[in-house]
């Protein structure tokens, strides 16, 4: 795959980007004096925040993990892939079955202008990277096709990233039409932050006004309506650290963020 163009217009590292602020809470080093301002003013006022984005990359990481070794998965397709940390979708998959091959999508400018750090992979599999709205069923299947087989099994990788889109049909429709174009056998991992309390929704709340780009929280009730067509395999839909803890797991809580990985039939 060729390299992605850069983008073509200039990028304000003066005014917070959300990509980065999560990038910073998670201890990546890719973001920017007002990115990390933006980060502590938020975690001043919630200081949880940073443990529940890490809770977040660990859910990945043990989702990626089931799907290869238990699912027996070769193929990814991770929307909306923000800015690289460590235990990337591609880096969890080739440490287990380094013949897999995993297709980043993502439309940020931003990522872009990092997105060398994800084209890494195994002499055996493959890492590409599609440039497209994650909404744009046919850019992002045309995009992925370049990289995968796709009469074969896919795990349709969606992690916390749906947030973004205020609209609830609207991100109830992409799920579904990418859901319906996959070969049988695929899987859909998927998750949604939720407030964990009340505190937390005010935090946002004040952070989504600022000008940021958004992020709406939803209840576990209304997330798991993303599931629909699929069977969701065990322990379900449920709290990030509660999906299948491994020794690596950190505290169990309930409230933060929900997810789970479910079988397309």
């Amino acid at each position: 795959m060729n390299e992605p163009a850069r983008p073509s217009h200039q990028i304000d590292t003066s005014v917070a980007h959300s990509a980065r602020v999560w990038n910073y809470w998670l201890g990546g080093k890719d973001h920017y004096p007002a990115d990390q301002a933006a980060g502590d003013a938020y975690s001043s006022k919630y200081p949880h925040i940073v443990p529940f984005a890490g809770e977040s990359r660990d859910f990945l990481r043990r989702t990626t993990t089931f799907l290869v070794r238990e699912a027996g998965v070769r193929q990814f397709i991770d929307l909306g892939a923000g800015l690289p940390t460590s235990n990337n979708t591609h880096e969890v998959a080739q440490r287990i079955a380094p013949d897999c091959r995993v297709v980043y999508l993502d439309h940020d400018p931003i990522v872009l202008l990092h997105v060398h750090a994800l084209l890494t992979s195994t002499p055996e599999g493959a890492t590409a990277y599609v440039q497209a709205d994650m909404r744009d069923t046919d850019a992002v299947l045309a995009g992925a096709a370049e990289t995968l087989d796709m009469t074969q099994p896919i795990a349709l990788v969606i992690n916390d990233v749906l947030g973004h889109i205020v609209d609830w049909s609207e991100a109830r429709g992409l799920v579904r039409r990418l859901v319906d174009r996959l070969p049988s056998g695929s899987y859909l991992s998927l998750s949604h932050s939720t407030a964990a309390d009340q505190e937390h929704q005010a935090v946002q709340d004040e952070y989504n006004s600022s000008g940021a780009i958004p992020y709406i929280f939803r209840e576990p009730s209304v997330a798991i309506e993303l599931f629909e067509g699929t069977e969701l395999i065990g322990p379900g839909f449920t709290s990030w650290p509660r999906w299948n803890p491994d020794a690596n797991t950190g505290r169990l809580t309930d409230r933060a963020g929900w997810g789970g990985v479910a079988r397309i039939s």
